[in-house]
């Protein structure tokens, strides 16, 4: 259960993360912790996580210091599992203007972590807002939508045709006739994307021509 309620603010924006990942009902404190929870979602080698998940005892601190999110891993091909990390979501200007202040909580949070066998991270902007993240984002809508199942079977088929590796505007220029059709096969399109039923690099920045692929067919 998370140990502290994050209040309702009127400078930053808070909220309800909806997820399956998290153990509790997932609050985010800034749009930035949003984020990183966005990744979480989508990362494969994430298990579950937690949102202010322990309350870290801090010398001179009354009510200690509580991270924003425990994130526990699934095991690797190999049967190795990384440890559990107790991280902190916070703008890399904040930290350093205020890397005095925030010290004593995080040397206190690193030996906690270091007494359970977890590792306590810091993540900024720099770490989360990536092509990924944008990325995950746009397919996230599709992932929700319902497509034609013959559309689904008719870009399947194609690319299955062009050898298992094609790009979306070649598989989509070579079944649209017109263009209300083309939209319409897009959405399907990134829909079997967002399913994970059609491969892509969710690490390079989408643009206009995205190189695809069925499993097994990476170029």
């Amino acid at each position: 259960m998370p140990v502290r309620k994050i209040p309702k603010n009127h400078v930053s924006v808070t909220g309800l993360h909806a997820t399956t990942k998290s153990l509790y009902h997932a609050e985010f404190e800034s749009p930035l912790e949003n984020d990183y929870l966005t990744l979480l979602d989508f990362d494969p080698a994430v298990h579950s996580y937690e949102v202010q998940p322990v309350r870290v005892p801090v010398p001179g601190v009354q009510n200690g210091y509580v991270p924003d999110v425990l994130v526990h891993f699934r095991p690797d091909a190999d049967g190795q599992t990384r440890p559990s990390e107790l991280t902190e979501v916070k703008a890399a200007d904040d930290l350093r203007a205020n890397a005095s202040k925030y010290a004593p909580k995080f040397a206190a949070a690193a030996e906690y972590s270091a007494e359970r066998g977890w590792l306590f991270v810091k993540k900024t902007e720099k770490d989360i807002r990536s092509p990924f993240l944008a990325n995950i984002k746009f397919l996230r809508r599709y992932g929700r939508f319902t497509p034609d199942p013959a559309d689904l079977r008719n870009l399947m088929d194609a690319l299955a045709r062009e050898g298992g590796q094609s790009s979306s505007t070649r598989l989509i220029d070579a079944l649209s006739p017109d263009a209300d059709t083309r939209a319409r096969l897009l959405a399907a399109l990134w829909h079997l994307v967002a399913t994970g039923q059609v491969e892509v690099d969710l690490h390079t920045a989408f643009g206009g021509d995205v190189p695809l692929w069925l499993e097994g067919a990476h170029p």
